[in-house]
């Protein structure tokens, strides 16, 4: 069964799925970004004005996968029209950006995969952590996730998918919200509630019927997810899907997380408790191996 868990867009080395929109790092307190026309930061040199054009733009389409014409593109992201042309040819011509057979309408490059690949292949974490989340995969026969905490949301570093036929389908890169995720939460209480305050809006997005769209509430959750050490959501991200997610604490605050997704239908009280024993193992074990890193 493919649950929602793979409706959203993602490529790798932290892409974005439907969650987002093409953003430019460096949040203002309260979860927005101060950034003057087109995207850009206000203030922003002009000369790095076409750097950030750039970025700008291919965070864009890994938010939106598909094609997309020049006209959707521009009402989107509010850049000049002639400006917005002669970008997309320069990356058409570099790989970043691809076009249909007309040349009229552009998404996302190979250029992006290559370099999003790089980013996992040399990440010291990542290949520390393989035999933990194999063993881990091993001792649940769930899904399992490693991911890493970018903003307000969180980007999948590695995956082990379930042995069983009923599982959800899930990438390397994809992005999700930090609110309405096991994995989101279990990093966030890493931090003070004041520092949540500043990250987090108010009103946060409702990803499904279940998720926690009131700051304060989800403040009061963490609480507890720090004296139990690990956090829940209640298919907040996924109808039909529980997830249970401990930081990794080898640097203070935790960036980076692990998680065991498992379907509604197949969680019993036994069943839980084995995930979270094997959790905790796992934290244990990826502690000491990123010890020094």
């Amino acid at each position: 069964m493919a649950t929602g868990a793979d409706t959203g867009a993602g490529a790798s080395g932290g892409t974005a799925s439907g969650t987002g929109g093409a953003a430019v790092r460096g949040a203002a307190p309260g979860g927005g970004d101060e950034a003057g026309p087109g995207g850009e930061p206000a203030g922003a040199p002009a000369a790095v004005k076409s750097a950030v054009r750039t970025v700008v733009l291919l965070e864009h389409f890994a938010a939106r996968p598909g094609l997309h014409s020049l006209a959707d593109i521009q009402h989107d992201l509010g850049l000049p029209k002639s400006s917005l042309y002669m970008l997309l040819r320069t990356l058409v011509n570099l790989g970043w950006v691809e076009t249909d057979a007309t040349g009229t309408r552009y998404g996302i490059g190979v250029r992006a995969l290559l370099v999003g690949s790089s980013y996992i292949d040399g990440d010291e974490v990542v290949a520390a952590a393989r035999p933990t989340l194999d063993r881990l995969s091993e001792d649940t026969t769930e899904t399992i996730h490693l991911a890493r905490m970018d903003g307000t949301s969180v980007v999948y570093l590695a995956t082990r998918q379930s042995r069983h036929h009923l599982r959800p389908f899930t990438r390397v890169g994809r992005r999700l919200p930090v609110h309405s995720t096991a994995l989101g939460k279990a990093l966030l209480a890493g931090h003070s509630d004041e520092e949540v305050r500043a990250l987090l809006p108010r009103r946060l997005e409702a990803v499904t019927e279940h998720t926690v769209t009131d700051r304060e509430r989800l403040i009061e959750e963490l609480a507890v997810v720090r004296e139990k050490g690990y956090a829940e959501d209640r298919e907040e991200n996924t109808l039909g899907l529980r997830c249970f997610g401990v930081a990794v604490p080898y640097r203070t605050p935790a960036r980076d997380a692990v998680s065991c997704s498992v379907p509604v239908a197949r969680l019993t009280e036994e069943r839980e408790e084995l995930i979270k024993a094997a959790l905790f193992a796992a934290r244990d074990r990826l502690s000491v191996v990123t010890r020094r890193m």
